[in-house]
Formats: C-alpha cells, structure tokens, sequence
C-alpha cells in the first residue's frame, strides 16, 4: 500500500476523513492528549498534529508488523486513535479489549473504519459478474449496533458509536478498484471469490456503469467509529 501511495495524486481521501473526524471530536471533548498511540495512518498526519498540540506520539501500522490481536508492547496512552484497520482482524472483541487495556486510567480510545453498508455500487456490480453463483468479494462489515454491543464487551465507559457516509464519484469501475487498493480497502478474506474472467468483468462494468448518471457513478462509503473511556481509578 505504501508504494501505491507514492504518486502525488494517490487517493487518500478515507484516511483524511478520519483524520479529520479524530481532531474535531478531541477538540469538542476537550481532550488533550500528553501520550498518544496512533495506529493505522500511514500519512502520518494524524500524530504530527498531535504532536504540535504537545502530545508524545507513538505512531504504528500493521504494516510495521503491529498485531491489534494481541497485548499491545506499550501503555498508559491518554489517547488511542485506530484508523481503518479494525475491520478487518479476526478477532474485534480482543482487539478492543487490547486498547481498552493499553489506556492508562481516564484514558480515550477513538475508533474509526469502514462499515457495513458499504460500497453498495460495487456490491451491485460484483453481483452481476457473477450471476448465480456470487463469490466472497468482500470482507464481513460491522454496522452500529454491533458496534455498540463490542464496546460495552470490552468494558469501556460512556461508549459512544456513531456512522457517517461519505459520497465519491468515479468515472469507472476500475478506477474505484484502483481506489481500493491504494487504500488498503481491498477483499483481505483469506478465502476468497477467483479471479473476474472477461465475461464476467464485462458484466461487472455494464452493471456500474447503469448505476450513474452516463459520466460517473456515485459510491459510498459508511464510516463508523467507536469512542469510549477507560474507568479512572
């Protein structure tokens, strides 16, 4: 994902999104973080305002081999931001039991990725490439009572969970593909459909392209995000 990003015009436009989202709810709750994990933003945007707010910022992403999935090597973080990344780990529950744990005493967890309800132009048009017999072409999503049921397991306080939409227009199909992959938003089943054959990529073109309005089709993509405390001592 890192080399896909390279090029000036690289999409970047979920991340930022969160990004954004993350400072506006710090800035409404009055939370100024001294010592900060950010996982998940590989623009680093995110932990270079927090550091010109005075934050210690520790900055990772599963890509540096970093395992939401298992006890985190640090804590006692005042804040925690995870961008785009929950969705996809097998084990959500355990991961946020993680982040819980890694928050010192009154510390804040803000969570953000995309959701169930998700790409429904390109969930059209996988259906239609495949005909009757539809593949896994896209990893399971949460939507927002999940969401809420998953902090209340974890144990975190005053748990809040809200979704957003955000509304893209592509030109093509494969130009939101395109997308995708520079975004790391791409299929991560293990276990997924085979390879589109050219009928069946034909088909999938046509689809999208009867969902716009003859020069581009409007996606959409649910962004949800999970926020809790820790209980102070």
């Amino acid at each position: 994902m890192r080399m896909l990003q390279t090029a000036p015009d690289a999409p970047r436009y979920i991340l930022d999104d969160m990004v954004e989202d993350v400072l506006e709810r710090l800035s409404f709750l009055r939370h100024r973080p001294e010592r900060a994990l950010v996982i998940g933003d590989w623009t680093g945007s995110l932990a270079q305002a927090l550091g010109a707010q005075g934050a210690k910022v520790t900055a990772t992403t599963p890509e540096d081999g970093f395992d939401e999935e298992t006890p985190f090597p640090w804590g006692n973080f005042d804040f925690i931001a995870s961008l785009g990344t929950l969705d996809s780990v097998n084990d959500l529950p355990g991961a946020l039991i993680h982040l819980r744990e890694a928050l010192a005493p009154g510390g804040l967890m803000i969570a953000s990725f995309t959701a169930a309800g998700s790409l429904p132009a390109l969930r059209a048009a996988m259906l239609a490439a495949d005909a009757e017999r539809p593949s896994p072409r896209l990893h399971p999503q949460v939507d927002v009572r999940a969401g809420g049921q998953l902090l209340q397991r974890a144990g975190f306080t005053d748990p809040v969970v809200d979704c957003r939409s955000l509304s893209v227009r592509f030109p093509t199909l494969d130009r939101l593909v395109q997308d995708l992959r520079a975004q790391g938003l791409s299929n991560t089943l293990q276990r997924h459909g085979p390879p589109l054959g050219r009928a069946a990529l034909g088909r999938a073109r046509a689809a999208f392209d009867l969902q716009g309005d003859g020069e581009r089709v409007t996606e959409r993509f649910e962004i949800l995000t999970l926020s809790g405390w820790r209980r102070g001592v």
